[in-house]
């Protein structure tokens, strides 16, 4: 199957994690009648983005996956026929955490885990007080649509984690992000930041010659510091953007991908051919220098 419908979920949170599950469950239905097949939620969509405290009580939103929510996204991608990918807070065994996505076949299978791998702590941004670096690897999922790759919001920053993803037989890549301005910074740097972020992963559709789908939450966290910029996007295999979403408002919304536009961009544009395997191998070193 080389086309494909996406659905991507940009929602904002509340406090509670039901009401948050409850409209996840809404809007993937939503998608569905509108034709979607994989259905991307966002970033730790089951609650308020939390880690911008560092507070232990917020450990108890963890749950183990597969559990409650996978188990209730189970049955709706079956009754859908509909992949779901939904990023949640996992607690692994008491004192260990990940920030994991699980991936859900349209039959309702479990199909598996991706463990975030890059984690970052930043302000407002203290994942490094939760979540343990992903051990999992880079990882695919063969779903009834199409070979899928997971990456994670911090990891969108880098190329390497993208490039091994492709490089697995990822057909197309999905971030499930959770990013924001804080409110009393300068439109300038806001305006610099966004497109960063959405640049660099464009600019992981080219070089991979794959689709990005990239969904992101939106709204004002934080009692009113931090307004996460939504800006939803899908890139065609040549970074063309496909779809942009709002910065201020919730959206559902539908793509058609042609998957077979990778064969075509990488024979044209071959930049997997023509790369110096051989000559890599200093990556894998901290930085370059005497010692």
């Amino acid at each position: 199957m080389s086309k494909v419908k996406v659905g991507l979920v940009q929602m904002s949170c509340v406090q509670d994690k039901q009401p948050n599950i409850d409209k996840a469950i809404r809007e993937i239905r939503k998608a569905a009648a509108d034709g979607a097949q994989i259905v991307c939620l966002q970033e730790l969509f089951t609650s308020l983005y939390f880690c911008d405290v560092e507070d232990y009580e917020n450990f108890k939103l963890a749950e183990a996956i597969p559990g409650p929510s996978t188990d209730a996204l189970s049955p709706l991608a079956k009754e859908l026929n509909v992949v779901i990918i939904a990023s949640l807070f996992e607690k692994r065994a008491e004192g260990l955490y990940h920030n994991t996505t699980a991936v859900i076949d349209a039959d309702g299978t479990y199909l598996g885990k991706y463990r975030k791998m890059h984690i970052p702590d930043d302000p407002a941004f203290y994942e490094k007080f939760y979540f343990t670096p992903g051990d999992l690897g880079y990882k695919v999922f063969q779903t009834k649509y199409a070979k899928i790759g997971i990456l994670i919001c911090w990891d969108q920053w880098y190329p390497e984690a993208s490039r091994i993803t492709a490089l697995m037989g990822a057909e197309i890549m999905f971030y499930p992000t959770a990013i924001g301005w804080a409110t009393d910074q300068e439109e300038e740097t806001n305006k610099e930041q966004y497109d960063a972020w959405q640049i660099i992963q464009r600019s992981h559709a080219v070089a991979n010659g794959v689709h990005v789908v990239s969904v992101n939450r939106v709204g004002f966290e934080q009692d009113g510091a931090m307004k996460f910029w939504g800006g939803s996007f899908v890139a065609n295999p040549q970074g063309k953007l496909m779809y942009l979403g709002s910065h201020d408002n919730e959206e559902t919304t539908v793509v058609e991908l042609d998957t077979q536009k990778t064969d075509h961009y990488r024979t044209h544009w071959p930049f997997l051919r023509d790369r110096r395997i051989d000559s890599y191998q200093p990556i894998t070193k901290r930085y370059i220098d005497e010692e």
